[in-house]
């Protein structure tokens, strides 16, 4: 089922994967000249919050968490990336360290591309440069309906709207009529609506007793995205 004219889908993800789409093919060449792909295990992780920068990170396969980790311990997830993804860039433009963490959602397949020739195509391509600020300002964007529309909502609508998106994350091979499942801890979870794994397992129970969801161990089944909307209450917040 589509979100189109229920819920603003594009204004919570980000759009890195559209930096490569049509990227010429010497510029793509060039980029990936000496990039390497390797296999991440679930909970591994691509980089440290604070460490600098060597390569930028394109997911061919699977799911990785963008995070920042408190004095705690405890997570606050920022973003979840998907196939075909670009992450990793903004400290390499800032020449900065990370200001965040990634680690895989789910075994994944993630190319490493050198830093030296993302900055090195990135000086000779004008389509690069171009794709990379429109994208940052999309990005500026969605972080601030994140933060704006969370900093209002109770653990019960943000927990909503978090669903709404992981399930178009997660969509992907799903046969038409057939419940999206995502597979995400209750940590996970938590990090990503910013409240206690026991809140979030209350409201999921309150959802799956509105026949909205059903669980199996870590797994979310997503039956009617529809009334995840209305408990959102997102539209009503923003007519």
């Amino acid at each position: 089922m589509s979100l189109e004219g229920l819920f603003p889908i594009d204004k919570w993800n980000f759009k890195s994967q559209s930096i490569l789409h049509d990227l010429p093919a010497e510029e793509h060449d060039q980029l990936f000249a000496h990039a390497t792909e390797q296999r991440i295990h679930k909970n591994e992780v691509l980089f440290r919050e604070g460490t600098f920068p060597k390569d930028i990170f394109f997911i061919k396969q699977g799911k990785v968490k963008k995070y920042r980790t408190d004095r705690e311990g405890k997570e606050q997830i920022i973003y979840v990336a998907n196939n075909g993804e670009l992450i990793g860039y903004h400290a390499v433009l800032a020449e900065e360290r990370y200001p965040d963490a990634a680690a895989a959602l789910e075994n994944s397949v993630v190319v490493f591309i050198p830093k030296e020739d993302f900055l090195l195509t990135l000086e000779h391509s004008t389509t690069l440069s171009q794709k990379l600020l429109k994208t940052l300002s999309h990005e500026f964007t969605v972080l601030t309906t994140s933060i704006s529309v969370f900093a209002q909502k109770s653990v019960r609508e943000r927990l909503a709207i978090a669903l709404i998106v992981l399930r178009e994350k997660f969509k992907e091979g799903t046969i038409a009529g057939n419940p999206v499942e995502i597979g995400m801890s209750r940590s996970d979870l938590a990090g990503i609506v910013g409240t206690g794994i026991e809140n979030v397992v209350r409201a999921l129970t309150e959802f799956k007793k509105l026949g909205i969801l059903d669980t199996q161990g870590r797994k979310i089944f997503i039956y009617d995205v529809k009334k995840l909307i209305d408990l959102s209450g997102y539209m009503n917040a923003s007519s």
